[in-house]
């Protein structure tokens, strides 16, 4: 069979490509690689039997996948399983990272040393990076808002995102209380760096999404991500799917937040919370006083 030029410039990209990322595994001190016709698995020494779950688990995830989204994943992601936390440094917020994608070169990279810790399973956390790279397969960046791509890759992996979200506290909540949210546009290109409005970009991101499903349905967000792929900019497609402008959309969200979430909600959700400081402070006040009486006493003495 005679290959076009563009199949074997893909099929020479897809050698390089695997080749930088094998190579990179290797200087991590590995060299472990499954491949097979629908993925391939990069691993670090000691963590085969973690690369041979992630072969097991794929094509159910993959199938679960298309059936929510309704598209073929119709090309060969690798997936390199690492404990390397040298892939995840960065500034404090990167550290909090569990997996993350690079659409362009079809690869997903685990710190297998924070899977299988809650939220976390091997199996969520792939598919969540899965949808991201299906994501942008079939839609081009340009026109795949940083809030949509993160929100529905939640939605599709039961709500987890890929970063270690503070679950005893909800940064969504007090910023709607005191009027701090970030509005899309803010996180339409990228997320914010510092770690708490990037925490609360991912609560955005999933909230919106979970809205979205709730008052329009399933169907209506898959027209969304078709308009998508057809090249439509974000703005006309959720006009052309919703029926609503994104400015629209975003005002009822907001609206629905508001009315859900008041100040005798949020006390009451974090009354252990609260119990537990004012008891701390209880403390503190009773030692400070014991110490003052103790240093009296001892003047006095003396």
């Amino acid at each position: 069979m005679r290959l076009s030029p563009a199949r074997i410039r893909d099929l020479l990209l897809y050698q390089i490509v695997l080749f930088i990322v094998f190579f990179q595994t290797v200087e991590a001190g590995s060299g472990g690689v499954i491949q097979k016709d629908e993925v391939v698995v990069l691993y670090d020494k000691s963590l085969r039997a973690a690369a041979e779950e992630v072969v097991r688990l794929y094509p159910k995830l993959t199938s679960e996948l298309e059936q929510t989204l309704n598209w073929k994943i119709d090309f060969q992601p690798r997936i390199l399983v690492t404990t390397g936390r040298e892939r995840f440094r960065g500034n404090g917020a990167k550290n909090l990272v569990v997996a993350y994608a690079v659409p362009h070169r079809r690869l997903i990279v685990i710190d297998y040393s924070r899977v299988n810790t809650h939220p976390f399973t091997l199996g969520v956390v792939i598919k969540h990076e899965l949808c991201h790279l299906l994501l942008h397969h079939h839609i081009q960046t340009a026109n795949l808002p940083r809030w949509l791509d993160e929100g529905i890759s939640q939605w599709v992996s039961d709500g987890v995102a890929e970063i270690m979200m503070e679950s005893e506290r909800s940064l969504l909540e007090a910023a709607i209380l005191s009027k701090k949210h970030l509005s899309l546009k803010k996180i339409t290109e990228r997320f914010p760096q510092d770690k708490d409005s990037l925490l609360l970009a991912y609560e955005e991101s999933k909230s919106l999404v979970d809205y979205m499903n709730a008052e329009f349905g399933r169907n209506k967000i898959l027209e969304t991500l078709e308009l998508l792929k057809d090249g439509e900019e974000v703005n006309l497609a959720i006009l052309k799917s919703l029926s609503i402008s994104i400015e629209e959309l975003e005002r009822r969200w907001y609206e629905h937040l508001k009315a859900r979430t008041t100040w005798f909600t949020y006390l009451s959700a974090h009354l252990y919370q609260f119990l537990f400081f004012f008891a701390a402070l209880i403390t503190v006040y009773g030692f400070v006083r014991l110490v003052l009486r103790k240093r009296a006493y001892e003047d006095s003495e003396g």
